[in-house]
Parts: structure tokens; C-alpha cells; sequence
């Protein structure tokens, strides 16, 4: 018996949002497991079945490692990318501890753009034309001198905010002095990278990796712009879906051109990357390019995915985590899953808190609604908690009746100041429909 099929297994998820939910439920789901923890959890990861919040900060590294160590834990699974890029993994690890996701330096992946940049260009993965600065001068300077270059990314984490894709050289300009005369996403906001914009449609591709062996995970597309029409602000994201129905043309390009090529860089590397790696692409005229790396699941496909698979998670963790993942594949059902993000009408600006939800107790075995910044009160009412409250996922046969079945959900959910897009996976929906 392995430790991936060594049954009554307890679990731990660390994190708060709507992928830490969605992460529970799945794992809830699996035979091996008897008890799933979610530290700190939410609302909903509070009434899922097999699982109990623990109210445990997910930057809490020392607390989290005596729980684990005194409830005897055997796989800890990291949600957040601030926990990983602060080395949560590195605190289990020097406790003998297993933990699913990145060490600190494999999470630089993340955690700086630069670094991320720097690390594609040194092993010739295809992405766009960049420049690093700390300095706004030098780059608005590059702006002006390279028209391409309209894009601008803070260096560290900013929860999804700090990217600026910018239409002219005033907007450039608008955006440096946010980053760094307003100073608005701190020590984030110390260098900036100024890229290359691209034009083409998106695709989140993420991949489970034991730091030799990648196996990719279903297609899936997530929307960044608060408003319909792509509109607005970026924000940690408004919804999701998945499949992408032209990812079957791109296959066989992605594995080539950048799958086979990341592996063998990832092996080079100074660094040992187990965990799940998120590959933000872009398709060029139908070439593939990586805008950005993720070292955890991505927020919200984490949500639209998870439905969609049919295999047992936690040996494919397991596997990560014991460098075994070439003996393993992962098996996905045919349907398809649309995640719509119910948020508060002032987001990203501010998010709501107190507010009493009302929606059915019981939902059809096609809707799942995962929890985002959901609370419960003493009373066990729920109310919200958080910029983003919930994620509504409709599941079915296609893009288009899933997309039909989440939006019909969605009417079915209340709260004061409540707001979503009405336009996610809908365009997609309506050409597969003619």
C-alpha cells in the first residue's frame, strides 16, 4: 500500500476562497479520505461534507504546522499564492510534514514577474517582448520608444489586480505613477515589468507536475475585466468555463511548443517544482505564447474544472508529492462547466460584509455553488464576507445548457448589493449554438 491509496486519510486545505471550497468538496469526495480541514475556511467550506473549518490564518505558519502535527495530517494542500510565495511549504517541509504545492523559490514562478520573465527568456519558452524596471522614468521611456509595448505588470503579487493593458502611451503613463507615485500595490510595486501587448484569445492550462513528469489539466477560460464586454477594472476574476471548444486545434502546438519545452526546463532548474503550475496563454494566430505563470490552481477555473473531474484527486497529489506522476493519468467527463462570480456591487474597490444571503438549501445535481467571502453568523445564517461571495456553477452537456443552467441559478440567489457579469462563456455559448 502506497501513501496515495493508504485509506482514512485526514486532509488539510489551506485558504479561504472560492478554490479552497472547491478543493474541499472535491477532496471530500474522494474514498481515501475520512476528514478534510479548511484553514481559515468560509461559509460554505463550514457545511461541506467530510470538512470542518478551522480558524487558523492561512500566513499562520507555525499554528498551522502544530495542527497538522497534532491531528496527524497526512497531505496539507496549499490554496493561496502568498502562503506559497511567503514558504509554507518550506515550514511543513523542515517539519517532515507533506504539503502539496511549491516550495518559496519554485513559487518565485509566481511571486515575481521578473523573475518568471527572466526564467522563459533563459530557457526559450515563446513570450512576449519585456523589459524590467524599477524605475518610472526609464519606463515610461520604453513606452515611448516601442509602440508594442503597452502592457505593464507589477513584479510581486497584487491578488490578480496589478497587470494595466494599456491603449496609449497617456494610459502607460497613468499607470506608472499608480505604481509608483501612488504607491498603491506597496513592495509589490517596486519594479514593474513592461511588456509586449498580444492579441488573441486566451486559455488557462494548468498542470500537475512532480518536478520531472507534467500532466495537463482540461482547458479552461477565466474572465478578468469587472464589467460585460470585458469592460472595467481586472480583478481576481469574474467567472469561468471549461472547455475551451477551439483548445482541440491548439493541443498538439501547446504540447510541442510549450509543454515539452517547460518540462525540460523546469528539470534544469535550480529549483524542484511540485504542486500545480497555472500556464496563462495567449494564441497568436494560433501560436501559443505564456503571459504568466501561477504556482497554485487558478481562481475561479479551479471551480468550473473540479466538476469536470473524474478521476480521484488525492492520488494524483500523492503523486506530485512523491515524484511518481508518469504512472498516473487523469480522466475527465464529457460535460461541460460555466462559473459565474456573484460579487459586491463596489468591487474590486471594496467588498461587503454582514450581508444575509438567501438561497436554496438543496440545489439539482447540475448547479454547484462554491463559497468565496461567505461568513456564518452565530445563528448559522449565512452573510457576506469578502469582495467576491460566490461562485455559481452550472454543469452540462454543453457550453451553451451549462451556461443556461449557472445563470439560472444565479437568479435564485439574494443579497443586498449583489452584482455578476451577465456575459460569461455566453458568446462562446451562442456560435457553438448555430
Amino acid at each position: 500500500m502506497t501513501r496515495a491509496t493508504t485509506p482514512h486519510q485526514k486532509i488539510l486545505v489551506i485558504g479561504s476562497g472560492g478554490r479552497e471550497h472547491a478543493l474541499c468538496w472535491k477532496l471530500a469526495q474522494s474514498p481515501l479520505v475520512d476528514r478534510v480541514y479548511c484553514a481559515p475556511g468560509n461559509g460554505g467550506t463550514a457545511t461541506t461534507d467530510k470538512t470542518q473549518n478551522v480558524p487558523i490564518s492561512a500566513s499562520d505558519f507555525p499554528a498551522l504546522v502544530a495542527f497538522a502535527k497534532d491531528q496527524g495530517i497526512a497531505l496539507t494542500v496549499v490554496g493561496p499564492d502568498n502562503a506559497l510565495a511567503d514558504g509554507v511549504v518550506d515550514a511543513f517541509h523542515a517539519e517532515g510534514l507533506s504539503i502539496f504545492g511549491p516550495t518559496q523559490a519554485a513559487a518565485r514562478l509566481e511571486s515575481s514577474k521578473a523573475f518568471s520573465k527572466e526564467f522563459m527568456e533563459t530557457h526559450h519558452l515563446p513570450t512576449a517582448r519585456f523589459a524590467v524596471f524599477d524605475n518610472p522614468t526609464e519606463a515610461y521611456a520604453y513606452c515611448a520608444q516601442h509602440t508594442w509595448a503597452r502592457v505593464i505588470k507589477v513584479d510581486g503579487l497584487a491578488l490578480g489586480k496589478g497587470v494595466y493593458v494599456c491603449d496609449t502611451l497617456e494610459q502607460c503613463q497613468e499607470a506608472l505613477q499608480e505604481i509608483f507615485e501612488a504607491n498603491r500595490f506597496g513592495a509589490s510595486g517596486q519594479r514593474v515589468v513592461v511588456e509586449e501587448r498580444l492579441h488573441g484569445p486566451e486559455v488557462s492550462l494548468m498542470v500537475l507536475s512532480d518536478g520531472q513528469t507534467l500532466i495537463p489539466l482540461a482547458s479552461s477560460q477565466d474572465f478578468k475585466r469587472r464589467f460585460d464586454g470585458n469592460q472595467g477594472p481586472n480583478t481576481g476574476g469574474m467567472g469561468s468555463y471549461s472547455p475551451v471548444p477551439n483548445y482541440s486545434v491548439w493541443e498538439d502546438r501547446v504540447a510541442k511548443q510549450v509543454l515539452t519545452p517547460l518540462a525540460e526546463a523546469l528539470r534544469q532548474a535550480d529549483f524542484t517544482f511540485k504542486g500545480l503550475l497555472y500556464v496563462g496563454l495567449m494564441m497568436v494566430n494560433d501560436a501559443p505564447y505564456i503571459l504568466e505563470f501561477n504556482a497554485r490552481f487558478g481562481d475561479p477555473e479551479t471551480q468550473c474544472l473540479l466538476p469536470r473531474l473524474e478521476s480521484d484527486i488525492v492520488p494524483l497529489f500523492w503523486a506530485c508529492v512523491d515524484g511518481t506522476l508518469d504512472q498516473h493519468e487523469v480522466i475527465w467527463h464529457a460535460n461541460a462547466a460555466v462559473c459565474v462570480v456573484l460579487t459586491a456591487d463596489t468591487y474590486p474597490q471594496q467588498g461587503s460584509s454582514g450581508e444575509p444571503i438567501t438561497m436554496p438549501t438543496q440545489w439539482p445535481d447540475d448547479v454547484i455553488v462554491f463559497h468565496a467571502g461567505t461568513a456564518l453568523n452565530q445563528d448559522n445564517s449565512l452573510v457576506t464576507q469578502g469582495g467576491r461571495i460566490l461562485n455559481v456553477v452550472g454543469v452540462g452537456p454543453s457550453l451553451p445548457e451549462a451556461t443556461s443552467i449557472a445563470y439560472g441559478a444565479v437568479d435564485q440567489i439574494h443579497f443586498t448589493g449583489m452584482a455578476c457579469r451577465t456575459d460569461i462563456a455566453k458568446d462562446v455559448a451562442l456560435c457553438l449554438s448555430k
